[in-house]
């Protein structure tokens, strides 16, 4: 959980401001893509990871197969976060007023953790504190935070977040029609199309045929049995994540 909050706290953060000075100043180097890629893959990798051993520390959930289960799970991943962070990029580009736009999505997935009333720490403030953060997350990939099917939040999610992730090459060609004219606007235009596809395929493959049965999805502090145990004893559980 820590490895996951550090990675969208400090590597997302600092990977759209890379991309940013790549796309906005031209400043380009095959080490600075393959940085990039590496940096991508890290970020899809966090989220496995933690559901991994997330799943392995609770009995009374399936665990996640290794092999091409995982491996599906990490294309899901990296298909779906990538374009997400390219198109807020894309927003950054148009109008730094964006980031605005990006503290409104910020606050809506804030409220929901909110309203889904989440019982993870065992200080109220601390509390807070975590659903801000998974606020964050939200911000550029879907998190389940009480555990129960996920179906319906899912899928309202990915297509909220499709049609913003469209939305920003659109503007800027309106807005900015000289961008159309630099060598990165039509392919990273195919690039968000093509990997969001490939993102949603992965998602679809992996939910309707490899996700372990009998159990949800990115489980976090929903599960019955889970409201049974002390809050010390879950605390525990977790920090040995």
């Amino acid at each position: 959980m820590l490895r996951m909050f550090e990675t969208f706290l400090e590597s997302v953060p600092q990977l759209i401001l890379q991309v940013y000075i790549i796309l906005e100043h031209n400043h380009r180097s095959n080490l600075q893509y393959i940085s990039m890629a590496v940096s991508f893959v890290n970020i899809a990798w966090a989220t496995v990871d933690y559901r991994r051993c997330l799943r392995r520390s609770l009995p009374h959930i399936n665990e996640m197969p290794c092999g091409i289960p995982t491996a599906v799970y990490l294309f899901y991943k990296i298909f779906t976060i990538t374009p997400r962070i390219l198109s807020l990029t894309l927003f950054i580009m148009l109008s730094p007023l964006s980031t605005l736009a990006m503290a409104l999505i910020w606050l809506v997935g804030t409220i929901w953790a909110i309203v889904e009333k989440t019982d993870f720490c065992m200080s109220p403030v601390l509390e807070q504190l975590y659903r801000a953060i998974v606020g964050v997350i939200l911000v550029f990939t879907f998190f389940n935070i009480k555990g129960v099917k996920t179906r319906v939040p899912m899928t309202v999610y990915y297509i909220v977040s499709v049609c913003q992730n469209l939305a920003a090459p659109i503007l800027l060609y309106l807005l900015k029609p000289e961008s159309e004219r630099t060598d990165y606007f039509v392919p990273i235009i195919f690039f968000i199309l093509i990997t969001n596809s490939l993102g949603l395929g992965f998602l679809g493959l992996y939910y309707s045929l490899l996700h372990p049965r009998g159990s949800v999805a990115d489980e976090i502090d929903g599960i019955e049995e889970l409201k049974q145990e002390t809050k010390s004893t879950r605390l525990d559980r977790f920090l040995q994540i």
